[in-house]
C-alpha cells in the first residue's frame, strides 16, 4: 500500500499541505505529453484525440502499456485510458497488472526487484543497477526519473518513501 501512495499524489515533505497523502489522484494533474509512441503503430496504434498520460493507483504511462494492460485485464484502455479513473476496481487492477509486469522484455517486474527474486547480471552490477529501492524506480520509471541527478520528480519519491515507511 505504501508504493500505491507514493506514486498516487503524496508528497512527504508537504507536512499538511494539499500533497501531504497518497492517493489524492487518479490522474497526472499537468500532462506535459500526450505519451503515444509511433514505435508501436501496428501494434498498439494511438487512437485520434486519445492521450495516455499516467492514470491510475500506480501510473500507467504509454500507449503500448495502456494497449497491453487492457489486454490483460480484457478492457479496451487503448481506445478508452480514462476508464482507469472512472473505475476504482479497474485503477488497482491496472495497478497490480503494472507491479507485477516487466516494462521491458529482458528487464524484471517492480515486485521481482522489491521482493529480492531479481538478481543482476554481471552487466547489472556494472551498471550500478543492484536490488533494492533505486532498481525498482528504476524499473517503474526509467530515465524519467532515475539518473536525472537532483530532480524533483526523484526526490518527491524518496522522501515519500522516507515518511511513509519510517
Amino acid at each position: 500500500m505504501a508504493m500505491v501512495m507514493i506514486f498516487s499524489g503524496g508528497y512527504g515533505v508537504a507536512t499538511g499541505g494539499p500533497l501531504a497523502w497518497g492517493l489524492c489522484y487518479n490522474k497526472e494533474m499537468s500532462p506535459s505529453k500526450s505519451y503515444c509512441d509511433d514505435d508501436y503503430k501496428y501494434t498498439y496504434p494511438c487512437t485520434p484525440g486519445v492521450e495516455y498520460f499516467g492514470r491510475g493507483a500506480l501510473p500507467i504511462y504509454w500507449n503500448y502499456n495502456y494497449g497491453e494492460a487492457g489486454e490483460a485485464l480484457k478492457v479496451d484502455l487503448l481506445n478508452h485510458p480514462e476508464y482507469i479513473e472512472q473505475n476504482a476496481t479497474l485503477a488497482f487492477q491496472a495497478a497490480i497488472w503494472r507491479w507485477m509486469t516487466p516494462v521491458k522484455k529482458q528487464q524484471p517486474s517492480a515486485h521481482d526487484v522489491f521482493v529480492g527474486t531479481w538478481k543482476p547480471t554481471k552487466n547489472d552490477t556494472l551498471a550500478k543497477r543492484i536490488p533494492g529501492f533505486g532498481a525498482t524506480m528504476n524499473v517503474l520509471y526509467g530515465d524519467s526519473v532515475c539518473g536525472q541527478g537532483d530532480v524533483d520528480s526523484m526526490n518527491n519519491i524518496v522522501s515519500t518513501t522516507s515518511t511513509t515507511l519510517t
